[in-house]
């Protein structure tokens, strides 16, 4: 029965990237899964991460795949009484060229296993995990082709119905909304300067994000009766259903991908991780894809763990207990964000609908505030940071 150290169960995005940052310091890694389906899906990736990748020598590779994000402009598409004004976020407001880049997942991916072929410490094994049992030495999986592994540590990167959440005894929390995301990529006729636009509309946001060229990826939330009739439409219909929606700001839109529809809904694991077992991407936290926080908050996982074991040479067997511990405040506070900000959409209450309007004219108006808020959709914690070491320096002035 061969060892490994790490064993990564999952060979999706957050399962690759864990495998290349992990088999860096020498330890060996067993990257676990059948080979993942195609994904027509795309990623907006922030500072952070494509900082992240950069060490994992992909920096290129993200460049060469994808979009920069310069500008994020929000726009209020309800037609209600209370509307807020339009919102501009630029990068260059807070010393940066772009916020992040737009990455078709299935390039990255291809990329990425590319790097895998290439790593020699990572074991690639197509093989679906049957059961995984832990002792307080060793964790063992064994596979539905036959073969059997150990290791010091289990990585669950295998999605929201993780076998390894599940064997680990994991519950979770699911709740669901009355909306479907139809996700598509289109051509435009005109540029799209590196801006991406969200329209806030009464059924869910509508998000345009620009990939290379004249083409965008686009994630349009309704409905599921109205979602259900819009992929069925003729390419033509539903291109002009697009355009329509984004108000022509593109000029005359083609669709050019198949589109995919997705119910909404979220997740969230209560526990992210128990003794050797750890938990990652969606195997701990699953949310509609608002804000471009999916991925982004799954290569904090990562990272997290990365920074964890350069800490200590030998694997602690509460480390599972640990990264919990750790990462509990971060996916914690997303989640919440991103849920409270799709049901203010949702919802007629008037009080909340003045809430969501004030504190849309506030980032509009207030540079100050739009910027501590840019910082902080890019690094999470870098807004407080910012506030206390302002409030620092400015005591620091007083004479004593």
């Amino acid at each position: 029965m061969d060892h490994y150290d790490i064993a990564i169960v999952g060979a999706g995005l957050a399962g690759a990237l864990a495998a290349l940052a992990l088999s860096r310091d020498g330890r060996s890694v067993a990257l676990v899964a059948p080979a993942a389906p195609h994904d027509r899906r795309t990623t907006a990736l922030m500072d952070e991460a494509i900082g992240f990748l950069g060490t994992l020598g992909l920096g290129e590779d993200v460049t060469a795949l994808g979009a920069p994000l310069a500008t994020l402009r929000i726009i209020d598409g309800t037609d209600r009484l209370l509307r807020a004004p339009v919102v501009t976020f630029r990068a260059a407001e807070i010393g940066l060229e772009a916020f992040g880049y737009n990455l078709p997942n299935a390039h990255l991916l291809d990329r990425l296993n590319d790097r895998i072929a290439e790593a020699p410490a990572i074991a690639r094994i197509e093989a679906r995990l049957e059961s995984l049992v832990e002792d307080a030495t060793i964790c063992t999986l064994r596979l539905a082709d036959g073969r059997a592994l150990t290791a010091s540590l289990v990585i669950g990167a295998d999605g929201r119905r993780s076998l390894v959440r599940e064997a680990r005894g994991i519950a979770t929390r699911n709740w669901s909304y009355p909306q479907t995301a139809v996700v598509l990529n289109f051509a435009h006729e005109r540029p799209h300067e590196n801006i991406s636009t969200e329209f806030h509309t009464q059924q869910g946001p509508f998000t345009q994000v620009p990939l290379p060229g004249k083409r965008s990826s686009l994630v349009w939330v309704m409905t599921p009766e109205r979602a259900a009739e819009m992929v069925t439409r003729e390419p033509a219909a539903l291109s002009r259903a697009v355009e329509e929606r984004m108000q022509s700001m593109l000029g005359k839109v083609t669709v050019d991908t198949e589109p995919q529809a997705f119910p909404l809904s979220g997740m969230a694991a209560t526990h992210f991780g128990r003794g050797r077992v750890i938990l990652v991407g969606e195997a701990a936290h699953a949310f509609p894809p608002i804000g471009a926080q999916g991925l982004n908050l799954s290569l904090r996982d990562v990272m997290t763990l990365v920074s964890m074991l350069a800490e200590r040479p030998a694997i602690p067997g509460d480390i599972g207990d640990r990264y919990d511990r750790r990462r509990r405040a971060d996916i914690l506070s997303r989640t919440v964000s991103v849920d409270l900000l799709n049901r203010s959409l949702l919802t007629g209450f008037l009080p909340v609908q003045m809430l969501r309007t004030g504190g849309l004219q506030a980032l509009s108006s207030a540079g100050a505030l739009r910027s501590l808020v840019m910082q902080e959709g890019l690094r999470p914690g870098s807004a407080i940071r910012t506030m206390f070491g302002g409030l620092r320096e400015k005591i620091g002035r007083h004479p004593a």
